[in-house]
């Protein structure tokens, strides 16, 4: 059981998220996943403290969203498509 947990979240090189087990998504699993998902969350924090309410801090927000998504769809190892716990997908 624990090796499969372990394999799960062992990325193919160069790739730094591996896609959840079930759903949409994926999970950092290296630093540089762990790196751009934190670099992300501070930019929202960011633009949600010093950003005026309106229109630009929505424009600021949805790019960011948008590079983040770019980032990880590229390295995520398998892609990002629905899933339904089957390894076979991966």
């Amino acid at each position: 059981m624990l090796d499969e947990v372990k394999a799960h979240f062992r990325a193919g090189e160069g790739y730094w998220f591996v896609p959840k087990g079930f759903g949409f998504g994926a999970t950092p699993v290296t630093w540089q996943g762990w790196a751009v998902t934190l670099g992300f969350l501070a930019g929202l924090l960011a633009a949600a403290r010093l950003m005026p309410v309106g229109v630009p801090r929505i424009v600021v927000f949805i790019a960011l969203i948008a590079a983040f998504c770019v980032v990880a769809a590229n390295k995520t190892d398998g892609g990002l498509r629905w899933r339904w716990g089957n390894d076979r997908d991966r």
